[in-house]
């Protein structure tokens, strides 16, 4: 028995994961994250099908996960393991079997708190339905390569627990960084996980020639960045950035919206939105670039008198 993630499979190999543990133990959750990391997820699939699902042709090489527990249709642990043997000796596949298991008191203790009926419990107590499905599924618990125990996990960890296991190597490059800018007199963004406030740096609106061009200008650009605050705030903000980014990804977060804002989001929020979004591309991430009021009209009363 381990609790670690499989090897990687041949590129000309489908990995299968067969999920499966204790009702309450989580494998609705290991699942959807499964789901998320971009593998087919079927649940409570009747077992005696699988060699016909596995069998039939399908171009799509993308990794299968199958779910099922006791409910399941024909459910025989002895008959599931001997099929396992089976499609174990199969070239174009890579079988791994996941085994949610969970404290019967910590699972008797959600099982109140959801008020749901323990799937054998049958009209008796839930604790008599926990002893007898884990006397049911032993042989597949024994069987299992992974073994992971959610008695002292939340959802959140279970989560990050699949993540660390099945999540492909290059899943922090896959996630989706948009970068925007704003401006703040025509309301924030509402979406955006991270804001940063660009109008302490001197704005090109009021220097003769710059106000009817754009952060996208080289004059303008040239102007932001000789502000003596600007080259310190926005070292800051990138290694920030480069620190949380990764962190985001791990978490399973699948994406981050920075925004940049000054006051009516044409100079100082495109042009350090811009020269953040190169930065990032230097540092292995893929953003998208969006300026919301990059074609809105300049305007003395929006920019105020403060130069």
């Amino acid at each position: 028995m381990i609790d670690a993630a499989p090897s990687p499979a041949p590129p000309s190999v489908r990995p299968l994961l067969l999920v499966t543990g204790l009702a309450g133990a989580g494998k609705s959750t290991a699942l959807a994250v499964l789901e998320d990391l971009g593998w087919e997820t079927i649940d409570n699939f009747p077992v005696r099908m699988l060699k016909s699902l596995v069998t039939t042709p399908d171009d799509a090489h993308a990794p299968l996960a199958i779910g099922f527990d006791s409910r399941t249709r024909g459910f025989v642990p002895a008959e599931i393991i001997a099929l396992v043997k089976e499609l174990s000796e199969r070239p174009d596949l890579a079988l791994t079997s996941l085994f949610l298991d969970c404290a019967g008191g910590e699972l008797e203790r959600r099982f109140n708190e959801t008020r749901r009926r323990h799937p054998m419990a049958d009209g008796r107590a839930v604790q008599e339905g926990i002893a007898a499905e884990r006397e049911l599924l032993e042989p597949l618990r024994r069987w299992a390569e992974v073994l992971i125990d959610t008695s002292l996990m939340t959802s959140n960890d279970l989560q990050t627990r699949m993540r660390e296991l099945f999540a492909p190597a290059d899943a922090a490059a896959a996630l989706t960084v948009t970068i925007s800018s704003f401006g703040f007199a025509r309301g924030m963004p509402p979406l955006a996980d991270l804001v940063f406030d660009m109008r302490f740096l001197d704005n090109p609106h009021w220097i003769p020639g710059l106000r009817e061009q754009t952060g996208q200008d080289r004059a303008v650009g040239e102007h932001i960045a000789r502000d003596p605050a600007f080259a310190e705030a926005f070292a800051r903000i990138r290694d920030l950035l480069l620190l949380l980014l990764p962190r985001y990804g791990a978490q399973g977060k699948p994406y981050v919206h920075i925004a940049f804002g000054c006051t009516g989001g044409r100079h100082r929020s495109v042009y350090t939105a811009e020269t953040m979004a190169d930065a990032l591309r230097a540092a292995g991430f893929s953003p998208t670039v969006r300026h919301r009021n990059l074609g809105s009209r300049t305007a003395d009363a929006i920019e105020g008198n403060a130069r």
